[in-house]
């Protein structure tokens, strides 16, 4: 366990001596421009300036040693070796294969690879082109206008978030809607909009038993067939991304149209897969390859960077410094970019399934603060809201800035004013402003003054993309994957896995039945009590 490795204690020693330590203080004079200079990093079109981190050169040290001490560089090459990384089910976790390029050479368990993965990608190529040019057609011969991805976690939220992120990149494309929530007013508003004989449905789910996906996908069935489709029209209509060829068949949809991919590949780095379908016919298949490759050259950085310049391994090691050994319970993330609205969400699912975890490989307790809360919203809409508790709030949250220096819209002065907020807000959270300054500043009711002073000492990294395109979103995901990886190492958690969503799952499925009137089954008193109340509302609602 990392919290026994020397360097863990002398990192907790080193927090204590340091953390009445006001950064400004490594700003003055000289010291800040060589501090700035030092404590920046590029890769892939990427530069991160983390000089504005609570963090001096014998952190960094004490950070490094600690990494080589906890083997992050040796599970990394296991990682990428396909060894069997994901401990628990016995499993490798190859996502970096599935944007290899041809002689990249990668084994799941000393099986190669590459020809099922390029097998794949060409199935996907071949279809997001039939849908895009029209040839591809629906039960009366037009062609396709709509597409709905019904998945649900990681079958949606990478796949939505990169549609979102590369919108305006797009050619002339079917419009794409997501479905995850089993909520039906999700799934009842998309189609409302849509016309059936024009719509085609992607079902994602790696079992096809997923049980908000396949409540859905059943749902979408039935819409066609009330609407003009025959059972065997479905095959226009429904294509899926799953392991389970089976199932697939027995839901009605052609096995030919069925787009497979692996057990290394877990769900919630599963953009790249076919599990991207979507992402192919939003952009076309050409903009995918660009987002492989990006992703593929911070792969190649990642494993062959040195720590001191590595972006993963520098940012893993700056997220369990201040989870683990500040007490930071959760991070911001605040895109100034508003296509990455999303990008919050997903590095949600990311890293707190992903690392969530409060045992180690070997399944003794974990004796230090895991997965901090990942948050947030787009700049500069953050700032009229959850910034005032960043700033002045009681607890300590770092953020992490991520702005493109080219400008992703032509409306003159957007830009810049975007960026001048971004850039203002981590200096804000840097230096704060003393009383001595409030004064200085004019005539103010000393009775204000409290409250027109800020701390500062709040932590931020400003990451800064070339621009938003494929290739550099690409680079940016794959970054935090690999981020998120470094952060599990350093606690001896299995990142793969995520045995905690599965006993919501198993008991929802009992109670599902005792609301459709089974008989009850033992529960605490709460759940029975609220089993009750929705049976004896739905009984005294008129049909």
């Amino acid at each position: 366990m990392s919290t026994t490795l020397p360097a863990w204690q002398d990192l907790r020693e080193h927090a204590a001596r340091i953390r009445d330590t006001h950064m400004r203080d490594w700003f003055a004079g000289p010291h800040g421009q060589a501090r700035s200079e030092r404590l920046t990093a590029e890769a892939c079109g990427l530069t991160l300036d983390y000089a504005k981190n609570r963090i001096t050169e014998e952190t960094l040290n004490l950070l490094f040693e600690l990494a080589r001490q906890a083997q992050v560089c040796e599970r990394r090459d296991a990682m990428f070796d396909g060894e069997p990384v994901n401990t628990t089910e016995r499993r490798a976790a190859l996502h970096m294969a599935l944007r290899a390029r041809p002689g990249d050479g990668y084994r799941a368990l000393g099986m190669p690879v590459e020809a099922d993965v390029s097998a794949v990608l060409m199935q996907m190529e071949l279809f997001a082109d039939e849908v895009r040019s029209g040839t591809w057609t629906g039960f009366d011969g037009r062609a396709i206008t709509d597409v709905v991805n019904i998945g649900i976690g990681g079958s949606d939220l990478g796949p939505r978030m990169v549609c979102r992120a590369l919108e305006q990149d797009t050619e002339p494309a079917p419009r794409i809607h997501f479905v995850a929530n089993v909520d039906g007013c999700d799934l009842a508003r998309k189609l409302a909009r849509l016309d059936a004989a024009t719509t085609l449905v992607i079902v994602c789910s790696k079992t096809f038993t997923t049980l908000e996906t396949m409540a859905n996908a059943r749902t979408a069935r039935d819409w066609f067939l009330r609407h003009g489709a025959r059972q065997t029209d479905l095959t226009r209509h429904f294509v899926a991304v799953s392991t389970n060829r089976d199932a697939v068949a027995a839901f009605g949809i052609d096995p030919g149209n069925m787009f497979p991919f692996w057990d290394w590949v877990g769900g919630r780095f599963s953009l790249w897969s076919a599990v991207g379908l979507s992402i192919a016919v939003a952009v076309g298949f050409d903009r995918f390859r660009q987002l492989l490759d990006g992703a593929r050259a911070m792969d190649q950085h990642f494993a062959s960077a040195p720590p001191e310049q590595n972006l993963p391994m520098i940012l893993g090691l700056l997220d369990v410094w201040y989870r683990s050994l500040l007490g930071a319970g959760s991070r911001c993330v605040a895109p100034y970019c508003e296509p990455l609205e999303l990008l919050p969400a997903f590095l949600q699912q990311l890293e707190m399934e992903s690392n969530g975890k409060s045992v180690q490989h070997n399944g003794a307790a974990l004796e230090a603060g895991s997965a901090a809360v990942v948050w947030g919203t787009t700049g500069t809409n953050g700032q009229h809201a959850y910034f005032q508790m960043v700033h002045q709030g009681s607890q300590l949250v770092p953020v992490d800035f991520i702005a493109c220096l080219q400008p992703h819209s032509d409306l003159p002065g957007h830009h810049t004013k975007l960026l001048a907020n971004c850039f203002a807000q981590s200096e804000a959270l840097l230096r704060g402003r003393t009383a001595e300054e409030v004064r200085a500043e004019g005539q103010v009711d000393e009775r204000l003054v409290p409250h027109l002073v800020f701390e500062g000492n709040r932590p931020s990294n400003t990451l800064l993309l070339q621009r938003l395109d494929a290739f550099h979103l690409g680079a940016l995901l794959a970054m935090c994957e690999h981020r998120t990886f470094v952060q599990g190492t350093l606690w001896n958690v299995n990142s793969f896995d995520q045995w905690g969503v599965e006993l919501g799952k198993k008991l929802a499925g009992p109670i599902e039945r005792e609301l459709e009137g089974a008989p009850a089954q033992p529960h605490d008193a709460s759940t029975a009590a609220l089993i009750r109340r929705v049976c004896r509302a739905r009984a005294m609602t008129p049909d």
